[in-house]
């Protein structure tokens, strides 16, 4: 059985450029670094950072280019792929990259808005606009604990 699966969490290391392949394929490539923190024998703290080069196609790409930015938080999921080619020199090269199968965006930096915006359409303007969109109150109705017992429970 082979597996090549990656899960990254870590800050753009820059603002991402979307391009477009010859077939018009929308695509983006950014680096995304990711910190490890640990104690070494005498008793400091350490910390090192990684830096993962990370391609990203279609859709997604699109959304990455629109929402995130230098500093922005992000969850990539997806595979390695290593690539080789050779350089003007001739020299052979080779790189390994994260291409993103799956993204989830971090929150909002400081300073954003803090309710997210939906793009909806009005009847009488042409253009998509920005609108706020509300999120719902949930309220806990505490007579529903008295409800489930732990004897109902299957662990």
């Amino acid at each position: 059985m082979n597996l090549n699966k990656v899960f990254i969490i870590g800050r753009i290391t820059s603002d991402i450029v979307l391009k477009a392949t010859p077939s018009n394929q929308p695509v983006t490539t950014m680096s995304v670094a990711t910190n490890r923190v640990w104690t070494d024998k005498s008793g400091q703290k350490q910390e090192e950072a990684e830096f993962h080069n990370v391609v990203v196609w279609g859709r997604q790409a699109e959304l990455a280019s629109q929402f995130l930015s230098k500093g922005s938080l992000v969850l990539i999921e997806g595979r390695l792929r290593t690539r080789s080619w050779k350089d003007n020199n001739n020299q052979n090269r080779k790189v390994t990259e994260i291409v993103c199968e799956r993204m989830q965006f971090g929150p909002r930096p400081q300073g954003s808005a803090q309710r997210p915006f939906v793009a909806k359409a009005k009847p009488t303007d042409e253009h998509e606009s920005l609108e706020e969109e509300s999120l719902p109150q949930i309220s806990v109705d505490e007579s529903l604990e008295d409800e489930i017992k732990p004897e109902d429970l299957p662990f």
